[in-house]
This record gives structure tokens, C-alpha cells and sequence, in this order.
């Protein structure tokens, strides 16, 4: 068994153009304010991080280490989650998405995808820069518009989305091998892999690459209606990154797991602070660690309710408590009675 790194957190809900969030000095001493040890870079937010210089020159990485490190952070994982998504883009989401790219690439979807290829190429090479082994991002969608099959969906519709999928992601996957980084797919609506079978459907297509992980997060798993505790047992093997988020699930007779077209606030199923949905988190460390996962568990705030600043500091003394820190011997060693195997066979009455 393995003890847990942690509490960090996922920079990407708090940074912004007020300090101390819009500088990585000042995002960082607040963190560490609020009792992280570590912090997950959102790779395409320039007031914190300059990725081109990352993934050229590891001299620019130790410095940027230098400084979270002299406000005790560490610096967990890089996320390209909003490049990722732009590596398979349905075209019935090309104006929601645009955004997420750089201006020069807006509106030109072939483009836009190449430009996403090469930012989750350029956070893999970075993250070797900083000498870290696992990588956060989003797979995207092509078969996310037909996740309900109503008209019934064509024969093969899905298998070709699966195929084409693989297809984009291969290069980067080997790209990861080259760099001795893990890609770890964030599970979650909105993507294509956003259960197991979807994700063993795309690892069976990318021939069960090394490097095709999961970043395991429960919250989209109480939404789902999906055994987040079992999930930890079938993908252990898989799961290389930790997102500890709370979620609750409460329908009612006239609203389910759809929503309803609902904000937030007004849906059945609600992404919550830790402590205040109904993830059972001690079930989840406890598997974690039975299981031996010796990564970060890193908070990802997101709540309908609660104010961000007091669901970080709430979060940081949430995920203290539950990390368990691992024994180094059986609880009833005091009772061992030393015995031998010529002892055991007695015991066992062979001759």
C-alpha cells in the first residue's frame, strides 16, 4: 500500500485578473495560505504559465518550480483539458468551443484541431521538462450528440466516431510514450469517454496503450449513477490522477439525470464543496490506498453554493483528513506467535 500526496488543488476555478489569483507568486503563497502542498497548472491560462517556454527550455520549468516551491507548493501536473477538447470537436459544437483556441485558429476547425494537437504535444514535452510522469486533459466528442439514441443511430456510427478518435489521439499518445508521461483522460459528460466502456472502447482502438490512462474523479460518477467505488477495483491498473470533487444526485418526479435545461442550481444532480455532496470519500481513500495510487489528490472546486476561497480552504483540511497514511505492519503483529513451517504443518495436522 501506498500513502496519497496531498492536499493540491486545480488552479483553474480560481485564477484570475484580481490578485492574488492573476500572478503564479501570489496564487501560490495563497494556496499555500490555505494548506495545499501542491497545485494542478491549467497550461493555457498565460497570467500563470507560459507553455511554449515550458516545453522549450527547462531552465524556464525549474525556475517556475523555484518560485511555488518558496512558498512551499509543488507543482503536481500540467491540464491541457481545454486544448484536449479541441482535439475532436463535433461540428454541432464548433461555436461553443471556439473560444477555447487561440484567435489565429477561431473558425477554422481544421485548424483550431491541429493547434490543439500541438498544445497537448507541447504540455507532454513540458511536463517532462519539470520532471512529472502524469498528464491531465479531456479526450473530446464526435459521438456526444448521439449519446441518446433517439432517432436510432445508423450501424456503425459510433464505432466509426471511436475509430476516428484513436486515430487523432494516437500520435499524441506516442508522443506521451517518448516523454515518459501518462495522459490521464478525465471521465466526464460532454466526452466521448465518459464511462468505462467508452474508455475501453477508445483503449481497445489505441491497441491498450501504456500511456492512455484515467484521472478519476467521483463527482461524474454520482451523476452518472455509476458505482464510483468499484470503478476504482476494475480501472486500479489505469487510474493515475485524482480530482476530489463532491457531487449530490436528488431526483425527483419531475427531473432526473437530464437536468431539465436547468442552471446549476435548480438541477437534480449538482456539483457541491467536499463534505457537502454525498461522494463517500473515506470509501474512496480508503480504496485509493488499498489499491496502492500514489498520486496527488487534487481538489477541483466546484460548487453551485459555496463561495470558491471558503471551499479551497475547506477543501484543503477535507482532503488532510481523509489521506490515509499507510501502515507498515498488521494490526495484530503483537500476536504473532513466530512460528515455522514445520509448526504450520502441525497445525494442520499433515504428517
Amino acid at each position: 500500500m501506498k500513502t496519497i500526496k496531498g492536499p493540491a488543488l486545480f488552479l483553474a476555478q480560481f485564477a484570475g485578473d484580481d490578485a492574488p489569483f492573476n500572478s503564479w507568486g501570489a496564487i501560490t503563497k495563497w494556496a499555500a495560505d490555505c494548506g495545499y502542498k501542491g497545485v494542478q497548472v491549467p497550461s493555457w491560462d498565460a497570467r500563470l504559465f507560459d507553455l511554449a517556454k515550458a516545453a522549450e527550455s527547462k531552465d524556464y520549468c525549474d525556475e517556475f518550480k523555484g518560485e511555488a516551491a518558496a512558498n512551499g507548493i509543488e507543482v503536481t501536473e500540467l491540464s491541457t483539458h481545454l486544448q484536449g477538447q479541441l482535439v475532436a470537436v463535433h461540428r454541432a459544437y464548433d461555436a461553443a468551443f471556439d473560444g477555447f483556441a487561440a484567435p489565429e485558429v477561431r473558425g477554422n476547425p481544421k485548424a483550431r484541431q491541429e493547434w490543439a494537437v500541438d498544445q497537448v504535444k507541447k504540455a507532454l514535452t513540458a511536463s517532462r521538462n519539470f520532471g512529472i510522469d502524469a498528464h491531465a486533459t479531456f479526450s473530446g466528442a464526435l459521438a456526444w450528440p448521439y449519446v441518446y439514441p433517439w432517432p436510432q443511430r445508423p450501424a456503425g456510427l459510433v464505432e466509426t466516431a471511436f475509430d476516428e478518435l484513436a486515430k487523432r489521439w494516437k500520435p499524441i499518445l506516442d508522443h506521451a510514450e517518448e516523454c515518459g508521461v501518462d495522459v490521464c483522460y478525465e471521465i466526464h459528460p460532454g466526452e466521448d469517454l465518459h464511462d468505462g466502456v467508452t474508455y475501453e472502447m477508445f483503449l481497445e482502438r489505441t491497441g491498450n496503450h501504456a500511456r492512455a490512462c484515467m484521472l478519476y474523479d467521483p463527482s461524474h460518477y454520482i451523476l452518472q449513477c455509476l458505482d464510483y467505488i468499484d470503478n476504482i477495483d476494475i480501472y486500479k491498473d489505469r487510474i493515475r490522477m485524482f480530482h476530489v470533487k463532491d457531487a449530490e444526485f436528488n431526483p425527483t418526479g419531475r427531473q432526473g439525470v437530464y437536468g431539465g435545461y436547468q442552471g446549476w442550481v435548480d438541477r437534480a444532480g449538482r456539483f457541491r464543496s467536499l463534505g457537502d455532496g454525498q461522494v463517500d470519500f473515506g470509501a474512496v481513500f480508503s480504496k485509493l490506498a488499498a489499491n496502492d495510487f500514489d498520486g496527488w489528490a487534487v481538489v477541483e472546486w466546484e460548487c453551485c453554493l459555496k463561495h470558491p476561497e471558503d471551499g479551497a480552504r475547506e477543501g484543503a483540511a477535507f482532503v488532510a483528513d481523509h489521506i490515509i497514511r499507510v501502515t507498515e505492519k498488521a494490526f495484530d503483529d503483537f500476536a504473532d506467535a513466530g512460528t515455522d513451517e514445520a509448526a504450520n504443518r502441525k497445525m494442520l495436522g499433515i504428517d
